[in-house]
Formats: structure tokens, sequence, C-alpha cells
């Protein structure tokens, strides 16, 4: 039966300092001892979660997005994390989903966190990105996104959408409690793996993270955690255990169907 090995990578971050976050990251990566196939980076990795894109966002054709390629190449790895893209006059967190090929997906975030601006700084997204791999099925989303369950849920016919609801954020401590009860809960409610990576220490604002990076099963049991210090681990998620709890509580079954319907003033 197949499996999938994820390296979640819980580390501080150099407050919007390209050069220095990605020189950091590499060395983290590149000096991963086990053989991994994807590596998850927190939210806005090359720079902290700052309201300035004008100043730091680049082109899909940037620094950070060929950095990513060149790392997930030279590793023989997928590589996935958010940072700052701009689009003509458009502000976007982004979360890429880079393939050894150079081939890539991206998320643009959906839910923007009002509470510290982020609404009035960049655009909002409206896809969902379910990737595959090996057989799998993920569905990325990033930080603010797990506050809202209708984004992440299930849309079931003869299947599950997707095997592995993962989220990469910048989640102050002060709210830690909410992001792990969130990521529990996620697991739970759509019977799938659920991945979390958080960064940890303070940002530029002097908020402190916690982390409490995550991998959860879809009983809701804790597979991995880790609180405050900085972390990178990798785990190797399992499909076989997944099914047969799908197969023994069919509740996915029951789920209701539903449409996502835009309010109005959405970009």
């Amino acid at each position: 039966m197949s499996s999938l090995s994820f390296t979640l990578i819980q580390t501080q971050l150099h407050w919007e300092d390209k050069a220095a976050n990605l020189a950091m990251l590499e060395k983290k990566i590149m000096g991963i001892p086990e053989r991994t196939e994807v590596v998850v980076l927190p939210e806005m990795f090359s720079t902290g979660f700052s309201m300035q894109p004008q100043k730091f966002a680049e082109g899909m054709d940037g620094e950070t997005v060929l950095w990513m390629k060149r790392v997930a190449a030279f590793q023989k790895i997928i590589l996935t994390g958010s940072l700052m893209i701009a689009e003509g006059d458009y502000f976007f967190n982004r979360l890429l989903w880079v393939l050894p090929d150079g081939t890539l997906g991206y998320y643009d975030k959906r839910h923007r966190f009002a509470f510290a601006g982020e609404n009035k700084a960049y655009t909002k997204g409206h896809k969902r990105l379910i990737a595959q791999v090996k057989g799998w099925k993920i569905n990325l989303q990033v930080c603010y996104d797990l506050r809202f369950p209708v984004w992440a849920r299930q849309h079931t016919t003869d299947v599950p959408e997707y095997d592995v609801l993962l989220y990469v954020a910048n989640w102050p401590e002060r709210r830690a409690h909410a992001w792990k009860s969130l990521l529990t809960a996620r697991a739970i409610e759509n019977q799938c793996y659920v991945i979390g990576v958080n960064r940890v220490g303070n940002d530029g604002n002097g908020i402190f993270h916690s982390g409490d990076s995550m991998a959860i099963d879809a009983l809701g049991n804790t597979l991995y955690h880790q609180s405050i210090e900085e972390a990178v681990h990798t785990i190797v998620l399992q499909k076989e255990p997944l099914l047969e709890i799908r197969d023994r509580f069919p509740f996915w079954k029951d789920a209701d169907n539903f449409k996502i319907i835009p309010k109005d003033g959405d970009e």
C-alpha cells in the first residue's frame, strides 16, 4: 500500500530578510538526513508575515520562486510554502507546490487576516488546489483558512476528495489552543490526515509564535507535535490505515452536498 513522506520545517524567520531566510532554509533542507518526498515550509517563509508586499513581493519568475525550483530539483523533492507574489497591481499570499522537474501549482490564500490588515495588503484567492502525487491527493491551505471549515470541506461523491489537508502558517502563540484544536477538528470531520507547519520565535512586530507543528490522523490522534523549539521532522504517512478508517466508519458518505457562493464585493 502507498506511503508518502513529509518533512515539516518549524523554524524562526529573519524579519523581511529574504537572503537570510533562503540561506537558512536551504541549509536545513540540505541537512535532512533521511529520504523524503515533500518538504513543507511555513507561511511567508522568505519574509515573515509582513504587510509590505510593495517592498518585498516578487513575480513568478522572481528570486524565491527560482530558489524553490533549484532546491526542489537538486534534492529531488516537492517543496511547498507560501510567499508574497505580485501580479500587475495585485499582491497575493501564494502557496507554491514545486516539483523536482520545475513544474509548479499554486494556491492563493482565500481568508485574509483582517485583524493584521492582510485584507488591505493582499488580494484573496478563489480556487482551491488539490495536488496529486503517488496516488495521494493533498488539499493545500494557508493559516487563517483553518478557521473556516467549509473552505476545506471534502466534496464527496464516490470517494473522498483528498487524503491529506495541509496548512502552512504564521500562527501566534496566544491563539495556539485554537490552532491545535482546529487542526484536530479538520482531521476528524474530513476523515483525512492533517499536517500543520507553523513558525517559532518573535516576528518583527514582537509577536511570539510557539510553532506547535503537527501531524494528525483521520481519527484525530496526534502523530507528531513540536512546540517552542525549531525542528526538522520527517513523518511517513500510510494509505492503508486511512482507507481502513474510512471503510470501517464511512461517515464521509453522509456528508451534505454544498456550493460556495461568492460574497458581494469578492475581488
